[in-house]
């Protein structure tokens, strides 16, 4: 294959970007004072009652049916179990749409005028020589341990259960994934499900998170967002840090689209990394005042359709508007930017999953490229919503084959693996030996030596 085929092909499998369409959300009404949270309240509590009566309908429904209590007749009773299923769901989605995170005794919070720049908190204008003179007061926290830079990888979830049941199953398989690739890698982990700005919510959330994690760590050299829809399935490969001495943010993507087609998935902000810098802060608050939602982000996002090839029409994500202030103010932030596409630090789900046997025949894990993916994201999935632009069956089953994959190189350590792609169930793959460090020393993750 000519070297131009093996672009395109390498290019059309990390392409898809982590926003989708949705409907912009309007923003909640915090005005009427006392009153108001008051009547959210009580409103609460009528539901709780219903659903502690649909619990009490339920469990009769189960004892008829079990110990056969009753007279219904099969037809009446199994269109009671189906309005009693619609009613409960019905309130569960109420209340999981309540989004005021105010006790009703709280004063309201104001809400965001739309007529002034909106900003993450106060303006920070020292940080790198505060940083510095921090760390020199405090050599018990160091930045760099044995001349690698310290990191920390944030991920997170919405604080809400998922309405799919099944995506609760997968949020918790994509953490493991996480922690076990940061144990092997000395990598500090931190998981979110906190809402720290109200008007920043969804894909926009992680950038309070980001900003204040810098401010209060600053031992960290570097923060690493991860969606939480993103699997490590290479777990030898390590991101080259030395590679990005200068830059100060390193982001999947490719620059002829960014900058010649001004594409709205030239790169992708479901797996970046921020060097906890001055810089960082900068652009963070250039970024953010297309996020509140409302009005401001309705906007935006006409803004960014406008000016973006190929977006569709819906408010502004976070990853079309970081898009956008690289391409409108090149000369301020681009010096300092990484798009990198060598590896995969995104790599596309749909192009990669039913790839995992060839890649187990003919390559190794420490590639980190399209021989050996990196990072596998599901982009699209939305596992944890009730909504995806893929069926959620063909999502589950690729989720399932990529935790296995990347699963089967920590267990290989222990003697063990799964029994196929989407086997949960394992296997012994070696016997027990008297000897047992001589395996430690053949198959410890940490000690491969395939990182860039």
């Amino acid at each position: 294959m000519g070297q131009d085929n093996f672009m395109t092909q390498k290019r059309n499998l990390s392409l898809p970007t982590t926003a989708a369409a949705a409907a912009g959300n309007g923003r909640a009404f915090v005005g009427g004072g006392r009153g108001t949270l008051r009547g959210k309240h009580v409103q609460k509590t009528f539901n709780n009652i219903k659903i502690t009566i649909l619990c009490g309908f339920v469990t009769i429904l189960v004892l008829r049916g079990t110990i056969g209590i009753g007279n219904l007749g099969s037809s009446e009773a199994d269109a009671l179990n189906q309005n009693l299923i619609e009613e409960t769901n019905r309130i569960l989605a109420e209340i999981r749409s309540d989004s005021d995170p105010t006790d009703p005794n709280d004063p309201p919070e104001p809400d965001v005028n739309p007529n002034t720049t909106y900003s993450l908190g106060p303006k920070i204008l020292n940080w790198d020589s505060d940083r510095r003179n921090w760390l020199e007061g405090n050599p018990e926290f160091p930045s760099y341990v044995n001349g690698k830079p310290k990191v920390l990888l944030l991920t997170g979830s919405p604080p809400n259960p998922c309405d799919n049941p099944m995506g609760d199953h997968y949020l918790l398989k994509a953490v493991k994934n996480k922690i076990d690739y940061c144990r092997i890698h000395g990598i500090e982990i931190v998981y979110n499900m906190a809402h720290l700005d109200k008007e920043l919510a969804g894909y926009w959330a992680k950038l309070p998170m980001i900003r204040r994690l810098m401010l209060s760590h600053p031992e960290v050299e570097w923060i690493w967002w991860m969606d939480s829809d993103a699997l490590f399935t290479d777990m030898v490969f390590q991101v080259p840090l030395s590679k990005y001495s200068k830059h100060n943010l390193v982001i999947h993507g490719y620059p002829d689209l960014l900058f010649d087609q001004k594409s709205w998935i030239a790169l992708n902000t479901g797996s970046f990394l921020f060097r906890n810098c001055q810089w960082s802060l900068d652009l963070l608050d250039a970024w953010a005042p297309m996020g509140p939602k409302g009005p401001i982000r309705d906007e935006a996002g006409k803004i960014l359709t406008a000016n973006l090839k190929g977006r569709p029409a819906f408010e502004a994500d976070d990853q079309s508007a970081l898009i956008y202030l690289l391409i409108s103010q090149q000369d301020k932030w681009m010096d300092k930017v990484y798009v990198e596409n060598s590896y995969y630090l995104h790599g596309f789900w749909a192009g990669l999953v039913d790839r995992y046997e060839e890649m187990i025949d003919k390559y190794h894990p420490g590639l980190g490229d399209e021989r050996w993916p990196f990072v596998t994201h599901f982009v699209g999935c939305k596992p944890c919503g009730s909504y995806g632009d893929y069926p959620v069956e063909r999502c589950l089953r690729s989720m399932e084959r990529a935790f296995n994959f990347a699963d089967n190189q920590v267990l290989k350590l222990y003697g063990f693996g799964h029994r196929g792609l989407l086997s949960p169930k394992i296997k012994r793959v070696r016997n027990e030996t008297a000897t047992p460090l001589e395996y430690v020393d053949k198959f410890d993750i940490r000690r491969a030596s395939h990182s860039l």
